[in-house]
């Protein structure tokens, strides 16, 4: 019987030492979870898990509308640049000859041949600094990566044109 008496005299004790009333715990207490439920009922949107939320905002920052693009496409990209003060934007064009990723992070690379040398420049497609993309021409490959265009030179590197899409 002794070791029930204790604990019952160890939480008079205790009550006693924090000067608190029990009965001022339990309103505290309600209080506390009437304000955690209002707060809940003036959210609308449920708790999200992090993938969601990540989800949610990356569909959010993608661009509406852009064209079907395909590699072996040549590709007439408007790139915007600032200078000082103003800004304008710079049509890139060239083929498509690599895709890369998906949803937000969607890379294209696009070759065409300036003054005789080939380059190459790897655009995102939802990037603010990409402003337009419109679709010349249609090519007809066989490839997922038109990586040996890079060893062609002059007529070589055409690619057939396809009518179909």
């Amino acid at each position: 019987m002794s070791e029930d008496s204790q604990p019952t005299s160890q939480m008079k004790e205790e009550e006693t030492s924090t000067g608190a009333d029990p009965s001022s715990l339990n309103t505290e207490s309600s209080e506390l979870e009437a304000k955690n439920s209002t707060s809940e009922s003036n959210n609308p949107s449920p708790k999200m898990s992090a993938n969601a939320l990540i989800d949610e905002f990356q569909k959010s920052q993608q661009k509406k509308s852009l064209p079907e693009i395909y590699v072996g496409d040549t590709v007439k990209v408007g790139v915007r640049i600032s200078e000082g003060n103003k800004e304008r934007v710079q049509p890139y064009e060239g083929v498509i000859i690599a895709k890369r990723h998906g949803g937000l992070n969607q890379t294209i690379t696009v070759r065409r041949i300036f003054q005789g040398i080939g380059v190459e420049r790897v655009f995102m497609v939802h990037s603010p600094q990409v402003a337009s993309i419109k679709v010349e021409r249609r090519g007809k490959v066989r490839r997922a990566k038109l990586f040996y265009l890079r060893e062609r030179v002059g007529k070589a590197t055409r690619v057939k044109q396809r009518f179909d899409r």
